[in-house]
């Protein structure tokens, strides 16, 4: 969080909260100004980009709207010390651009009138962004500040996959081999680990066979993520894990529920089932057991999708012989999918000292368009990407919108590689032509559909991301780190019997208890009734 160098900008001091409309064009018409504007926008680059400045996208839209821009360009590593350097000068851009200015951020500078309240814009030139709040009416409410203020707009992308990324991927023929169905319980699951250890299903003679892992670095794919949601809703965001009940937010970690599920998730431990490596190793080493020269070593891998653990693009296609395990029915009959929101929010700000904040506004409505979301993610009509025929079916099965005709390499000087506003709503996202020769999306897609979908956790008990005030976010700060790394160590060390759940569990209650639990749900809470009460 950037929480210091506070300006002196008072709220009210802002000079773009009356809109000038004979400095731009009307809604909807282009270019955006008959006299050329200059905008000094300060973005944060992904290492995909080589040069903004130069980029064909900038040129596109510099031609369309006639809106010069300005680059001040932060690479991801030096980008939140050079925000926080800039938010503390007082000498601002007119655009902050895919910084994905925090929630927290938002509601203290732009209290202090540094960032632009956006609600007149909308009013007056937000057509594709009204659209937007139709196409995906929870986005509104998301990006609203307790206050009643929009500060930034958002980037909304609907990954139905992504979405419920808590999955497992099991390993097809090893349970064809040993005359065994995909788990629907966590009974089944341990029987189906405990023949893969013992049965050798690769066939090569050795006791090789890895029946379970994951990942704890550089993914979210830890063992608990997959299996402690046959027990208690783990929705593991961040490692916040918070979620609603009846209104009220609550932790999964210090309940009884989640004390049966460490027991369980030891047993397999204890019986060889789990693999050690799944809490320490990385993605990297991850896909290297899964693409194991020599044979295939791993039965069940918990994680978003394939080709964490596996190479898509690898000569083995060992890829395709994985599909998913349903989220497993627990001894008490729980059985849930954890959801994760879609909205990256902060990813374009007007500041108050904006000279053109009209323009700049009318920039970022554009790039809510269809056209606009495939240019700043695939690439150039006609090159990268075309409209697809009546005839094309998409990903979902249903008529397609659009077809990749040409991929573009990693590093590339054509599109902006998703950073700033966009809007691709599932069902755009899935009405990409399928493509049977890569088949990754369909797969994915039918795997979410069928497996995970069906026990999708209730909306009632999402918490939506919160806006902290100055004063709960220096307190929130270090409550934070401090509970969510211990809980992350302790599901290590009680699951590998480092830590013994029978002597040492109330232990545990009594260091998170120590570490003021407490005093962090009430904070959430503070924030999230203070945002409720104003809906």
């Amino acid at each position: 969080m950037v929480l210091g160098g506070c300006s002196d900008l008072k709220a009210g001091d802002s000079q773009g909260e009356n809109i000038d409309t004979s400095k731009v064009s009307k809604a909807g018409e282009f270019p955006i100004s008959k006299e050329k504007v200059t905008l000094k926008v300060m973005v944060k680059s992904p290492a995909y980009v080589e040069d903004f400045a130069t980029n064909e996208m900038t040129k596109y839209l510099e031609e369309k709207t006639n809106v010069h821009i300005e680059w001040d360009v932060a690479t991801e590593k030096s980008a939140p010390e050079k925000l926080n350097i800039m938010l503390g000068s007082g000498d601002y851009p007119d655009v902050i651009l895919g910084f994905g200015v925090s929630n927290t951020q938002q509601l203290i500078y732009g209290s202090q009138g540094v960032f632009l309240p956006l609600n007149k814009l909308i009013e007056e030139y937000g057509i594709e962004t009204k659209k937007m709040f139709k196409k995906a009416p929870y986005v509104k409410d998301m990006i609203t500040a307790p206050d009643g203020n929009i500060y930034a707009l958002p980037q909304v992308n609907e990954c139905f996959h992504c979405s419920m990324s808590q999955k497992a991927w099991i390993y097809k023929p090893w349970l064809d081999k040993l005359g065994l169905k995909v788990p629907t319980t966590t009974d089944e699951f341990y029987e189906v680990l405990k023949a893969f250890k013992t049965q050798d299903p690769n066939g090569n003679g050795k006791a090789d066979e890895i029946p379970m892992a994951g990942a704890a670095l550089g993914s979210a794919v830890g063992i608990d993520q997959f299996l402690m949601n046959s027990f208690i809703l783990n929705p593991v965001e961040g490692e916040k894990r918070l979620y609603l009940v009846d209104g009220k937010v609550t932790v999964p970690f210090d309940k009884p529920e989640w004390k049966e599920g460490l027991q369980y998730l030891h047993k397999l431990y204890s019986e060889g089932l789990i693999d050690a490596q799944s809490f320490t190793q990385d993605r990297t080493q991850f896909k290297q057991m899964g693409e194991n020269p020599d044979a295939v070593i791993l039965g069940v891998a918990a994680a978003q999708h394939n080709g964490i653990f596996t190479d898509f693009y690898g000569k083995s296609g060992r890829w395709l012989e994985y599909v998913t395990v349903p989220p497993l029915k627990g001894p008490k009959g729980v059985q849930v999918t954890p959801y994760r929101t879609s909205v990256g929010g902060g990813q374009f700000l007007i500041t108050t000292t904006s000279k053109h904040p009209e323009a700049a506004f009318r920039l970022a409505d554009f790039m809510y368009t269809e056209e606009m979301a495939l240019r700043t993610d695939i690439g150039r009509p006609d090159k990268e990407w075309v409209w697809a025929d009546k005839s094309e079916i998409g990903i979902n099965g249903k008529p397609a919108i659009w077809k990749r005709i040409a991929t573009l390499p990693t590093v590339q000087n054509v599109m902006w590689s998703q950073t700033g506003p966009s809007l691709r709503t599932s069902d755009f996202r899935l009405g990409e032509v399928a493509d049977p020769k890569k088949p990754q999306e369909i797969i994915l897609y039918n795997e979410t559909k069928n497996n995970y979908e069906p026990y999708k956790q209730k909306t009632e008990s999402f918490f939506p991301p919160p806006y902290f005030t100055n004063e709960q976010a220096t307190e929130l700060a270090d409550l934070e780190k401090v509970i969510t790394d211990y809980v992350k160590e302790m599901i290590a060390r009680f699951v590998t019997g480092d830590a013994n759940l029978d002597k040492d569990w109330d232990a545990y209650l009594q260091s998170l208890e120590n570490m003021n639990l407490q005093r962090y749900i009430e904070i959430n809470q503070a924030a999230y009734d203070a945002k409720d009460q104003k809906k």
